[in-house]
């Protein structure tokens, strides 16, 4: 399961905790309980971009995917699956 995170400025699904940054997000298809819990790992995963920086810049412009991924975005399963529209790739 795959979650594809990407900043906004406008209506969030999720926002960091340490900063306020909003985020969308495109989800593989999952049931509740694992949505419930790939929403506890992208928090971790928003406080571990402070690690090195205080603020929105902490996070990456590209987005990011959660579970952490090498290959290219667009060919991620939160992408492919979550039907993220080109603007987000």
């Amino acid at each position: 399961m795959q979650v594809l995170c990407k900043t906004t400025n406008g209506n969030a699904e999720t926002r960091c905790c340490v900063c306020g940054q909003g985020f969308v997000m495109f989800w593989e298809r999952q049931s509740r309980m694992e949505r419930a819990e790939a929403l506890h790992e992208i928090q971790e995963m928003l406080r571990k971009h402070h690690r090195h920086a205080p603020g929105p810049d902490a996070h990456p412009q590209g987005g990011f995917l959660v579970p952490e991924w090498d290959g290219p975005i667009a060919y991620s399963g939160a992408a492919i699956l979550g039907m993220a529209p080109s603007w987000a790739l």
